[in-house]
């Protein structure tokens, strides 16, 4: 035990609390509900709204659009208009976004490994927690 502060170690480093509230910002980046699947969809290269509609199980057109405008917007990835006949749209990741995929990605793989067991929790839980109902 340390004795100036009781921990183990030593002193814990210094606390930066505005630092920790910026951090929130990142934090509404990637524990939106949608952004890290469509991050990952794009990890392999550009795609084009239909694919990404395809591939991201469950998310509305609507709720696409809006993933997509703030990714770009917080530089996660560019949206590219291809002048062709007809014209169409695609989405790469940027450099700060294939970084947040590779940060994220043993993220997604434990939620896929794990999702079995998260539901085995939740419905064992439920059944100790449910109310009885009246007869």
């Amino acid at each position: 035990m340390d004795e100036v502060d009781g921990t183990r170690g030593g002193p814990r480093p210094t606390e930066h609390p505005v630092d920790d509230c910026r951090a929130r910002v990142v934090l509404d980046i990637v524990g939106n509900k949608w952004s890290l699947l469509v991050v990952r969809r794009l990890k392999d290269g550009p795609r084009r709204f239909t694919e990404l509609k395809q591939t991201v199980d469950g998310i509305s057109q609507r709720m696409l659009t809006v993933t997509l405008r703030n990714l770009e917007r917080d530089g996660i990835l560019t949206r590219t208009v291809h002048e062709v006949m007809p014209p169409h749209v695609s989405y790469e990741l940027t450099g700060m976004g294939v970084t947040l995929s590779e940060a994220t990605e043993p993220l997604l793989d434990w939620s896929l490994a794990h999702l079995s067991r998260i539901d085995e929790a939740r419905a064992a839980h439920d059944a100790r927690t449910a109310r009885p109902t009246a007869p």
